[in-house]
């Protein structure tokens, strides 16, 4: 798990979890699962965002991108600038 996707799966389990007594880990279907519905997907691009300082296009907002912390992770980390 990268440092972004730990801190990611801390922040949705404490702040935004639908059921805070179930384990998230880096595979864990986020949406399908319902343990967050859509409120909860604004919540975590407005972190990202503010984390990162980073923006989302609104059309990248998809289940691809935000149904398990690892592909939230992979999707946000592609959307940093490259370090030189």
């Amino acid at each position: 798990m990268t440092d972004l996707q730990t801190e990611l799966t801390s922040w949705i389990a404490d702040e935004i979890a639908l059921d805070p007594s179930v384990e998230i880990s880096g595979d864990t279907e986020l949406l399908v699962s319902g343990l967050v519905d859509s409120l909860g997907v604004v919540q975590i691009v407005s972190w990202l965002e503010d984390r990162l300082q980073i923006q989302i296009d609104p059309a990248d907002v998809v289940l691809e991108n935000f149904e398990t912390t690892a592909d939230i992770s992979r999707f946000a980390e592609g959307l940093l600038p490259a370090s030189s």
